[in-house]
């Protein structure tokens, strides 16, 4: 069955920006999407279009792309009588009418928006439920499906947080959970058991919210944020069954060839500064003390020999989110470079349901670890969720259990969980890559 029409407007992201919806319909009914946008953005990833009208909605209006979709893609899908379940075809013309190399004449909002509805309709007209439908388009066979492994963004720091915490993320991830139903009952203690200990050393401000649910307490640096990550887990009661994750972004700090630690202080002392090297050896020094399974952007998403050097001599994943930008020419040489071994997949840096797919396959074929990310200006729509269990890579992060648009995607899986009964496997552990080790998920 063809598309009928397809409509685009302008609603809101979780941080009050303009981003784009698009609605398709077929004689089966109408299929919405919604596309999230990132703060901290790689500089290799495609385009999203925003109006850059700074007296209106600051610059950041999405009227372009909202026309792009209404005026250029509708008529020429719609034309094309393509049917919704040819995924791969719909979203080859999309960037055939983009045409760029990074999908800014059209921009990658206004195409994810179109793709992601198209996968919704595809998966009515095949009576199938989206993870299902999308696990069937990236080759899934067999009943069996895997849950993935939660990592939430607890603790913030880095552009997401006013403090003067340089690392952008410090998550919890309930690897020893038996079900995704478990892992959430593990996440959410220890979340409110964090707030207490937050609360009883910092006070009771210290424990507002950040864009993605975390807490972002005055701390002096990472080890501080570590020691109260310790702290939680201990008095939750899961040491051992719940490991951390850091998201250092280490692209916000890196000026000159060096690392700014103190990158949020105008005055910082560029003797201060420190070497990837150095840098290295204070991950490596924190692996050893506290229980740490995965570092996403270790190092400047251009410091290649940083990354390389690292990743060769680490027991843990090392994930590129700016070093690879969820696209497959980066990834190409990240795996010829070595320089990693963990994607992070954002739909919205590719911009298609089957460039994702293509990404998160691409990756696995090296033996990488693949963990699907939300962005930090999200919206209510859920597809990573069924996409996680799609891929059945074994791990996602959206943040905190706390906020609507995140909690979205955790209950989503609750409820694919729920659905798949008997046929869910939970991943824990199994999805991580571990220095030169595969996921154990990878060698089923």
């Amino acid at each position: 069955m063809s598309i009928t029409k397809i409509k685009a407007r302008q609603i809101f992201d979780s941080r009050g920006n303009p981003t784009v919806e698009v609605d398709v319909h077929t004689e089966k009914g109408r299929f919405r999407a919604a596309v999230p946008s990132g703060a901290s953005t790689g500089a290799h990833e495609a385009v999203e279009l925003r109006d850059g009208d700074k007296s209106s909605y600051l610059g950041k209006g999405v009227s372009k792309a909202v026309s792009n979709v209404n005026n250029i893609i509708a008529p020429r899908l719609v034309e094309s009588k393509l049917a919704v379940t040819q995924q791969k075809e719909i979203d080859s013309l999309l960037l055939e009418l983009d045409g760029s190399p990074n999908k800014a004449t059209l921009g990658a909002n206004a195409i994810l928006g179109v793709s992601i509805a198209v996968a919704e309709a595809g998966a009515a007209e095949s009576g199938l439920p989206l993870y299902a439908y999308l696990g069937k388009l990236a080759g899934h066979t067999g009943d069996k499906m895997t849950l993935p492994c939660p990592a939430f963004n607890v603790i913030n720091g880095g552009s997401h947080a006013g403090n003067g915490l340089a690392f952008q993320e410090f998550m919890i991830l309930p690897t020893g959970a038996s079900s995704f139903t478990e892992a959430m009952k593990m996440g959410t203690e220890t979340y409110h058991t964090l707030k207490k200990v937050i609360q009883a050393k910092y006070g009771l401000d210290a424990t507002n919210v950040g864009d993605e649910g975390g807490f972002a307490p005055n701390v002096s640096g990472a080890e501080e944020s570590l020691q109260l990550l310790s702290e939680a887990i201990k008095k939750a009661g899961y040491e051992g069954k719940i490991k951390i994750g850091l998201d250092v972004a280490s692209s916000e700090f890196y000026k000159e060839g060096k690392y700014d630690l103190d990158f949020k202080n105008a005055n910082s002392d560029p003797t201060k500064w420190i070497t990837g090297q150095e840098l290295g050896q204070m991950y490596s020094d924190m692996i050893e003390k506290y229980p740490i399974v995965s570092i996403e952007d270790p190092f400047d998403q251009d410091d290649w020999q940083a990354w390389s050097d690292f990743t060769q001599n680490t027991k843990v994943q090392i994930v590129g989110d700016d070093l690879t930008v969820t696209n497959p020419v980066r990834i190409k040489t990240a795996i010829e470079k070595k320089a990693c071994n963990g994607l992070l997949l954002k739909v919205n840096q590719i911009g298609t349901i089957s460039e994702s797919i293509q990404a998160a396959q691409l990756a696995q074929s090296d033996g990488w670890g693949v963990m699907v990310s939300h962005r930090s200006g999200e919206t209510e729509n859920t597809v990573i969720a069924d996409l996680v269990v799609a891929l059945g890579v074994g791990q996602i992060k959206t943040g905190a259990p706390a906020r609507s648009e995140r909690v979205a995607k955790y209950n989503a899986l609750l409820r694919i969980e729920e659905e798949l009964g008997q046929n869910a496997e939970y991943a824990g552990e199994r999805g991580l890559s571990a220095g030169t080790t595969p996921p154990a998920l990878l060698k089923q």
